[in-house]
């Protein structure tokens, strides 16, 4: 296997953080850090990149190496200058072996790479300015090792500017029933739910809307026995959140699914069945916090299978 960098190799320096790789607008980034999920997100991507016909980038964040002063620099019998060497061999290594995964999974995808020694954060959330989306393992190694519950996760997922994929670990004998999307009958669902809709298309899956309430009405007919109220409203609110889509995507076949309770309670328990979950967050606005919070963190960190995380901008 060939481990000198390729001409076209991108290395980012720790002091350029926020900057940007030159790799090619609308291409599928993925991480790469040797760990188990993140050869599953690899596999998602190069599926995906293949699908679209999209270019592949890759993307590895160095070990730090923490080089001590001048003056115990001269008293250590550690060669630091040998110790960075190894951290840049060993992470083209892994770059090169993902690469080979890449062209054997799909050979006719372009794939760029991406080492960087920066803050993971910055580096992701550079590249997914110009990526069609972002696909990351949920437990990594090194640098990327909390990318499921640690700030980078969390950062890259809430502000990234196009699509994150976190692969969660799940059982892949378990049969899966198609992509899941949840919606809330507003206008901050329509990215979550044509990006849904596209991922359905794409991997020829059914798609089945979930919405999520709680009628306090419904509630007390339970308790006492009676029949439960009409749910017209909300259908007619799913029905608002779907217009236009099925004919947009005629291949689809999409099933609705109304369930009492709370979204994130319900996307987590429908995961099981689920080839990916969509869900939104919306970016930039003063309700971020709270509409984010309220879903979308709690599905990324306890779904079983992939999550997309699909960014909506504030009215």
């Amino acid at each position: 296997m060939d481990l000198s960098p390729r001409p076209d190799d991108q290395t980012l320096p720790a002091a350029s953080a926020g900057e940007t790789a030159h790799v090619p607008p609308g291409s599928i980034v993925v991480g790469v850090d040797g760990s188990e999920t993140a050869a599953q997100a690899l596999v998602w991507a190069c599926d995906q990149a293949d699908l679209e016909q999209r270019p592949l980038t890759l993307v590895h964040v160095l070990e730090p190496v923490q080089v001590p002063a001048s003056g115990m620099y001269a008293t250590t019998a550690i060669d630091y200058g040998l110790l960075l060497d190894q951290v840049r061999e060993g992470g083209a290594a892994l770059l090169a072996a993902a690469e080979a995964t890449a062209h054997e999974r799909a050979p006719g995808v372009v794939v760029h790479r991406v080492m960087s020694s920066a803050d993971p954060r910055g580096v992701l959330l550079g590249l997914s300015r110009q990526a069609a989306m972002v696909v990351l393992g949920s437990r990594g190694r090194g640098p990327l090792r909390s990318l499921l519950l640690g700030s980078v996760s969390v950062s890259v997922s809430k502000h990234a500017s196009c699509p994150v994929v976190v692969r969660r670990p799940d059982d892949p004998q378990r049969p899966r029933t198609g992509v899941l999307v949840g919606v809330d009958g507003t206008a901050r669902s329509l990215p979550a739910v044509e990006f849904a809709f596209r991922m359905a298309s794409f991997r020829g899956r059914p798609l089945i809307v979930q919405h999520s309430y709680f009628d306090a009405t419904e509630a007390l007919a339970i308790q006492r026995g009676l029949p439960a109220p009409e749910l017209a409203d909300e259908q007619a609110l799913v029905a608002e959140s779907l217009a236009g889509m099925a004919e947009k995507f005629p291949e689809v076949d999409v099933e609705v699914r109304l369930g009492r309770g709370f979204a994130d309670h319900n996307l987590v328990e429908a995961s099981r069945d689920a080839d990916l979950v969509v869900v939104g967050h919306q970016v930039d606005g003063p309700l971020e916090d709270l509409l984010y919070g309220s879903v979308a963190p709690i599905v990324v960190e306890h779904a079983l299978g992939a999550v997309a995380v699909v960014p909506v901008s504030a009215p």
